[in-house]
């Protein structure tokens, strides 16, 4: 998307005493910020609460937020490498395919273990859209970041 060229009233921002500030249209807001925060939040304390409260067995309890934590661990590193590659930074593609068979093998695992297990349907479901939340807003949360630091550097 390209920022808007002509500077109107709608798109200037003004400081705390009218004084009119230059936003980098690049930068994200703090309203997507903190609702990529709020998302993963939502999806990480979803998924376990529901954890605790399952009637299953500790092991699978286990094997399920090891799944979590190892999908948010995939799915980050694929949107740097991605990312890293985009901007001309080097990646090796030993790394960059590691990471993508990580976030893919997360899935499935995930799945596997859904499909194999003697939860209600809707409680998988449950944890499917968790994971899910999870895993978007956690590349949502990793592009903010390296977009605020980018930007910050470069007004430096």
């Amino acid at each position: 998307m390209e920022p808007l060229q002509n500077k109107t009233d709608e798109n200037s921002a003004f400081g705390k005493y009218g004084d009119k500030i230059k936003r980098n249209p690049l930068k994200p807001t703090a309203a997507f910020i903190g609702a990529s925060w709020f998302a993963l939040l939502v999806g990480v304390i979803g998924y376990c609460v529901g954890l605790w409260n399952a009637t299953i067995q500790l092991n699978e309890k286990g094997y399920y937020f090891t799944i979590l934590l190892f999908g948010l661990f995939a799915v980050i590193s694929v949107q740097k490498s991605v990312r890293d590659r985009s901007e001309g930074l080097a990646v090796t593609d030993l790394y960059y395919g590691l990471s993508w068979f990580a976030t893919i093998a997360a899935m499935v695992l995930l799945t596997i273990g859904l499909w194999n297990t003697d939860l209600a349907r809707s409680e998988k479901g449950f944890y499917a859209m968790a994971f899910c939340l999870s895993m978007f807003s956690a590349i949502a949360v990793q592009k903010n970041t390296r977009d605020a630091k980018l930007i910050d550097d470069k007004e430096l």
